[in-house]
């Protein structure tokens, strides 16, 4: 094997695919990063049993194809340390690898490539397309509600479903719900429900640009395939029976207003300076008439501001987890939101003004008198 590539260029494909690497692999093959280089081009992959990164760059020179496995952390720190210049890597038929930048030299022993574990194998006969921005926003807008809770593995995913031309994505963990909505440019097929892993997701939510390209999906039986320019990830999908996410949101409502999303944050946050991980009391929030009065009681002291909105509830008290509370106001996209709620003990639902682009639900916590 013997190519040359530029420095910038090898990093970020360094970087990428090493964000599938085993952190803590028992076959050592699985601590490093798969090189291929063919006459086409060149491919990194990184692979943790779980999910595969596989990017590829035309941008190099290939002198002699070949392919050799080394490991992800030594080569990012080699390739990350050398001068923006020319990188030229050439292994012999002892894995003798020889890398070279400007007047630095490193010479290091590879792993063959043919022990490196085969990637699984995904069909691509069932597609649905996504805009790369949308596809984002929507990750982004679900994925900070999926469960850690490894008891209850469904929901540490996000469950992915068409209904003809849409594409719902819903997140729970146990405390609040979060569901996004969008029009697919293409119908599919046929209508697919699967849930992907948040750590694979949150991998495709950082690959993905702000832009209109196309990115396919393409769910297996027991992998899924995201397609996203010259790279593509593999992933390992989860089994098992999501929640029913349509009966958990409420039907109907006895209090609906409608707030400023910037006024709601900003709040929020000012009543939260007094909580910590250490002291979690609830921030409280009290309807009254046009006005909520939130604040929040700990044993370093008291906060409190008001927000004002449009509609009147008069007399209801209701506590939140101020994480969860910021995490699904700034998760929605519109500068005005729908706030709907039944009582002290019921969940708040957070909607736009117009469609259902969003819903997020927060349950409440159950309130003391010294909290």
């Amino acid at each position: 094997m013997k190519f040359s590539c530029d420095k910038d260029l090898l990093n970020e494909l360094i970087v990428l695919a090493s964000r599938a690497v085993a952190s803590k692999a028992t076959n050592p093959l699985l601590d490093g990063i798969l090189l291929e280089a063919a006459p086409d081009g060149l491919t990194f992959t990184g692979y943790n049993m779980s999910m595969a990164i596989r990017t590829k760059t035309t941008d190099v020179d290939t002198i002699e194809v070949g392919s050799i496995v080394l490991n992800a952390k030594l080569f990012g720190d080699i390739i990350r340390k050398l001068p923006s210049d020319m990188v030229y890597l050439e292994c012999d038929s002892e894995l003798r690898t020889t890398i070279k930048c400007g007047r630095a030299v490193f010479n290091l022993i590879a792993s063959a490539a043919d022990d490196y574990p085969n990637l699984p194998e995904v069909e691509t006969n069932r597609e649905i397309k996504v805009p790369s921005a949308i596809l984002k926003s929507m990750i982004a807008g679900t994925i900070f509600a999926v469960s850690d809770n490894e008891s209850k593995p469904i929901h540490t995913g996000c469950l992915f479903e068409t209904e003809k031309n849409q594409l719902n994505v819903v997140a729970v963990d146990g405390y609040r719900l979060s569901v996004r909505r969008e029009i697919l440019p293409e119908t599919p097929d046929e209508d697919f429900h699967f849930v992907v892993p948040g750590t694979s997701l949150r991998e495709v939510e950082r690959m993905l640009e702000e832009n209109d390209e196309l990115i396919s999906i393409f769910p297996d039986e027991k992998q899924i395939l995201f397609s996203i320019g010259e790279t593509t990830m593999i992933s390992r999908l989860i089994d098992g029976e999501f929640l029913n996410y349509r009966a958990a949101i409420p039907s109907a409502f006895d209090y609906t207003v409608h707030a400023n999303r910037a006024d709601l944050i900003t709040c929020v946050e000012r009543v939260s300076l007094i909580v910590s991980e250490k002291l979690k009391n609830p921030v409280r929030m009290f309807f009254d008439g046009s006005t909520v009065k939130m604040s929040c009681i700990t044993t370093i002291g008291k906060s409190y501001d008001e927000c004002q909105v449009e509609g009147e509830i008069n007399g209801l008290e209701i506590g939140f987890n101020n994480r969860y509370l910021l995490d699904a106001f700034r998760a929605a996209s519109d500068e005005n939101l729908v706030l709907s709620l039944k009582g002290s003990l019921n969940p708040l639902v957070i909607t736009p003004t117009e469609g259902d682009k969003y819903t997020y639900l927060v349950l409440p916590v159950r309130l003391k008198a010294n909290e």
